[in-house]
């Protein structure tokens, strides 16, 4: 989403409050936790209770939070819903671009590794420097 003059505020307003929710859905250190652990692989909310030690109710919420901004997937097992990331790669340069803005050097990011799960229809690095080069010529 590039941000430039827009003729409709209403519009411009949707695509910010839509971003907004994006990144407040990462504003929990919880469900960076989450977020982490999911790196290493899918994980049922039962495992991410164990793994956090937090109630099944607060991390089925952080779960549920980060689902509707679009981080996460999900596939049914028997009566079990499993989660992954749905954009590892994206997911892991936000964090990491997030971790040097802080100051942190990118130490969160390196923590993470490199996500498992290869996704075919995510964009490769070429595909996502022509993105940010194409959002610069917009300004």
């Amino acid at each position: 989403m590039a941000i430039n003059a827009v003729d409709e505020p209403d519009a411009e307003l949707d695509d910010l409050t839509r971003l907004a929710a994006f990144f407040k859905s990462l504003g929990d250190p919880h469900r960076l936790v989450i977020v982490k652990h999911l790196f290493c692989g899918e994980h049922r909310v039962t495992d991410l209770v164990a793994h956090l030690g937090l109630a099944q109710s607060t991390v089925s919420s952080h779960v549920a939070t980060l689902r509707d901004a679009g981080l996460l997937a999900s596939h049914a097992h028997g009566r079990a819903m499993y989660y992954t990331l749905a954009h590892p790669k994206q997911i892991r340069r936000l964090i990491l671009l997030a971790d040097t803005l802080v100051g942190d050097g990118g130490q969160y990011a390196g923590q993470c590794g490199e996500p498992d799960v290869e996704h075919c229809d995510e964009p490769d690095d070429d595909q996502i420097r022509g993105t940010e080069n194409a959002a610069r010529a917009e300004c």
